[in-house]
């Protein structure tokens, strides 16, 4: 588990493997907290950025050797005494890969950046923490405070987003799309997407309960827990509250006085009921459990 969140902070990959790997790590029996992807972050650097985060694309690393020329720039950071499924240890498997292109694969001594291509970030909006891409986040989002733009949902963000209601300096938040919440935590590639066209994407930073495509660029956080169904602070965020997002601190903030927040909470309505024509989907509304331990069943 560990070689494997390596590999992706080396590479910038998608956020959605912090929930398939945390939840392969629970049907293994391993006990495996979200913080640890954290621990992974600081110390595996960022060596290879494809798009929409570069110019490069899945062909061009290909080209520069692979998935293995990135495991064998990042060797050191490994066990590489561990079997893999071919039979081999992994030491044995990336014999011979080689980095043809260090523009497309950087080695360990002139990364894109210290610290992995994402980050588990915490905070009073988020303390059992969120998901960012870090690697597709311009400089100038970094670190932003802005008034939230608050949705219930996928669908009333996009109606929203497209009627000109978000502007520059804002945080969208779009809530009750979590595990419970959507159920099923779609992706939230459709708001992204518009944002970026309406020139938006450097200026307004999203967050959500929800997950994002591994196409998403920009200062989008996902993931964030407790959802909003399940009575995480999320749920209590209004219009107009500021939030505060520090990528290299790894913080996630409402600043909102704590006393307020818990009246908020305690004065929230039910979350939304999922469709009542899915008797699935209701019952698994009640047994999934957070993505920050890999939105998987309860037994």
């Amino acid at each position: 588990i560990d070689d494997a969140f390596a590999l992706d902070m080396a590479m910038g990959g998608s956020s959605n493997t912090v929930l398939h790997l945390l939840a392969i790590a629970r049907e293994g029996g391993i006990d495996y907290p979200i913080w640890r992807v954290a621990e992974i972050a600081a110390r595996v650097p960022h060596l290879c950025k494809v798009a929409p985060a570069s110019a490069y694309h899945m062909e061009d690393v290909h080209r520069a050797g692979g998935v293995p020329a990135i495991l064998g720039a990042i060797a050191p950071l490994l066990h590489l005494d561990r079997p893999t499924v071919a039979g081999a240890t992994l030491a044995e498997t990336l014999a011979g890969a080689e980095v043809r292109d260090p523009d497309v694969i950087r080695p360990l001594s002139a990364p894109h950046s210290a610290t992995g291509g994402l980050a588990i970030l915490r905070g009073s909006l988020a303390p059992d923490g969120a998901v960012v891409k870090t690697g597709a986040v311009v400089p100038r989002m970094r670190r932003c405070v802005g008034p939230a733009r608050v949705y219930d949902g996928h669908d009333a963000a996009m109606a929203g987003i497209l009627a000109g209601e978000v502007r520059p300096g804002d945080v969208v938040v779009i809530r009750y799309e979590g595990p419970a919440g959507g159920p099923g935590m779609q992706e939230m590639l459709a708001p992204t997407s518009a944002l970026m066209g309406m020139g938006l994407g450097d200026s307004v930073a999203l967050v959500t309960d929800g997950r994002f495509s591994g196409g998403t660029r920009g200062a989008c956080i996902g993931h964030v827990c407790p959802e909003a169904a399940q009575g995480g602070p999320i749920a209590a965020v209004r219009d107009g509250d500021l939030i505060a997002l520090d990528v290299d601190a790894g913080t996630l903030d409402l600043r909102v006085d704590a006393a307020e927040l818990q009246r908020r909470l305690a004065a929230a309505p039910p979350p939304p009921p999922p469709p009542p024509e899915s008797r699935w989907l209701r019952r698994y509304a009640r047994v999934v459990q957070s993505a920050s331990v890999g939105a998987v069943l309860s037994d």
